[in-house]
């Protein structure tokens, strides 16, 4: 069931409920202690009642204690409330985003989720807090702010009247061009983040090519839009304070000046005249307190827009049922793939990665995938385990459509070795356990040995135990690929996809690997430019420019394909005959 993020508050209505309660009693001080503060000037100061005045002191000196005791126990509530919150906000738009198609998560840039996962969550967060705290004690004092003066004295409360509604619209427009511009801080702020996170992971790149003035270049520019539009949406918010204070100081201009015309002629007291002056400071503190509270709405608007489409994206169906065993046939069926466009133009369309892709695969066969650069080999590769779903045609395994299968079960049954091979934070052995929940220490040994990683794992200091560095800086190319081919054995799966995963590996490694892949009961794909992988294979499929131009064994398409004659005699630097 789809969730907004306001619906995370509902476990702790009743912890609202006494904040807010705590925060009326507050108000009640704010609105009481201008009258008992005109009795004391009336019936105490005017006429040297010294009984009366130290009499209304002490009651507004008790309302004001219990104010400071409501306080202090509401910001507890409050920063209980929004703390939980917001750990509740992160908590399912991370599982949303862990349950999200891949073609779905593929549309953010991985430093914008980061942006709606952080910053946009505090933004709500400590949006979350001031509603209890101040946000709504502000308005609620201008209207009952309002209401007392006029209870007081009608004629001289009319300045007031007249004032507010004015004002209050001011504040409404202003809030509508606040949250347009908050929404273009938090874009500019993810780009920043974009920056950051493309630096650092490409750290080593930047030295090596000494391109650290590029780098620095690129980030300011960045950084330096993200300054230019807070400082816009800033300086439009910070136009609020000035104006209301300049109306709300005229107002209590006017008031005095109204008031003394009515002290003149004996129809107000000069109590009545300071309790509505003071009700009228009030209301300004309140009135500049809004156009804040205001800001931080508009902020929060805008992140929870964001968070919102997060967690209103359609999930896949990831229940686990009782399905068989996969048996691992492949078949692709007029398959044509491409990836949607994201671009403003909705009437351009991406161009085909994958056209009429037709081939089998037979369970236990292992089969190299070749060809050029950017031919849709990966992506052909991203459709068996249901990462995306062609565009047309169908992708079967084990003749049923791909399209009916849970997307657990059929993953749980596939292990897939990407291209990079990412590592996560941790020791070797929570690396290659990974790939399977509660593997044994034997599995993972015996992954690490058919991985042929074993025995440079040995000569580790802590072994097993050792910690990898950030995305495995501490080990070699090799060794990343083969950690990951280890994480994949682990599960033992029914297919096996091997994304060009043995670039880094010596001739010999990949030899004794390929030897070992024939133990493994299971389907296995391998992406490969090297022919004598490929000569290892039951069959080569040879894609170029998204279509399959080639299907059959080594010596076959020796026979009958010229890119492959090409791509051997490159790589074996011996001629080979043409026979097409």
């Amino acid at each position: 069931m789809q969730k907004r993020a306001i619906s995370f508050l509902k476990p702790y209505k009743k912890y609202m409920i006494v904040a807010w309660m705590l925060m009326l009693v507050e108000l009640a001080v704010e609105l009481t202690a201008p009258i008992l503060m005109a009795k004391i000037i009336d019936e105490g100061v005017l006429v040297h009642n010294i009984d009366r005045v130290i009499l209304w002191g002490f009651w507004l000196l008790v309302i004001t204690f219990l104010a400071f005791v409501a306080g202090i126990i509401n910001s507890f509530f409050a920063a209980y409330v929004s703390q939980n919150f917001g750990f509740d906000i992160r908590k399912n738009v991370y599982k949303k985003i862990q349950n999200l198609p891949f073609s779905h998560i593929s549309k953010y840039p991985t430093a914008n989720l980061i942006t709606r996962l952080t910053n946009d969550v505090t933004q709500i967060q400590h949006t979350t807090f001031m509603i209890m705290r101040i946000a709504l004690r502000a308005p609620l004092l201008i209207i009952f702010g309002t209401a007392m003066a006029i209870i007081v004295n009608w004629k001289i409360a009319l300045v007031l009247i007249f004032i507010i509604p004015v004002l209050l619209v001011f504040l409404v427009v202003m809030m509508r061009i606040a949250f347009k511009n908050f929404q273009a801080v938090q874009k500019r702020l993810d780009r920043v983040n974009r920056r950051v996170r493309e630096n650092l992971k490409a750290m080593r790149i930047v030295k090596a090519f000494y391109r650290k003035d590029s780098e620095i270049s690129r980030f300011i520019d960045a950084n330096h839009q993200l300054k230019a539009q807070t400082m816009k949406t800033l300086r439009i918010i910070e136009l609020n304070a000035p104006i209301l204070l300049f109306i709300m100081n005229v107002g209590i201009v006017l008031i005095l000046w109204f008031g003394n015309i009515q002290l003149q002629i004996g129809a107000a007291g000069a109590g009545a005249v300071v309790a509505i002056v003071n009700y009228a400071t009030r209301i300004t503190g309140s009135l500049s307190n809004l156009s804040w509270i205001i800001m931080s709405f508009a902020r929060a608007k805008a992140s929870n827009d964001r968070i919102n489409e997060v967690l209103m994206m359609d999930e896949e169906d990831l229940v686990q049922n009782s399905e068989n065993t996969l048996k691992g046939k492949i078949e692709f069926k007029n398959v044509y793939f491409r990836y949607e466009n994201h671009s403003k133009d909705i009437n351009k369309k991406s161009r085909w990665v994958l056209k009429n892709i037709n081939f089998t695969v037979k369970p236990g066969q292992k089969v190299a995938v070749m060809g050029a650069t950017g031919s849709g080999k990966t992506t052909i590769f991203q459709l068996i385990p249901k990462l995306f779903e062609p565009t047309r045609g169908e992708v079967f395994i084990d003749d049923k459509n791909i399209k009916n299968y849970n997307s657990i079960h059929l993953r749980n049954q596939i292990g897939y070795v990407s291209q990079e091979s990412h590592l996560f934070s941790g020791t070797i052995k929570e690396n290659i356990a990974w790939g399977k929940q509660g593997a044994t220490n034997e599995e993972i040994m015996k992954a690490a040995k058919d991985a042929q990683i074993h025995d440079s794992i040995l000569q580790f200091p802590n072994q097993y135990d050792t910690v990898i560095g950030q995305k495995g800086v501490n080990l070699s190319g090799g060794q990343k690929q083969r950690l990951a081919i280890a994480r994949a054995f682990v599960r033992n799966p029914k297919i096996l996809l091997l994304d060009d995963s043995t670039s880094a590996l010596d001739m010999e490694t990949e030899r004794k690997l390929l030897e070992v892949l024939n133990k493994y009961h299971c389907t296995t794909l391998i992406i490969t430019q090297k022919i004598t992988t490929a000569k290892q294979s039951d069959s080569i499929l040879l894609l170029d420019e998204g279509e399959v131009i080639g299907q059959g064994t080594h010596e076959e398409l020796l026979k009958t394909s010229q890119l492959y004659q090409k791509i051997y005699a490159s790589q074996s630097g011996k001629g080979v005959k043409s026979n097409v």
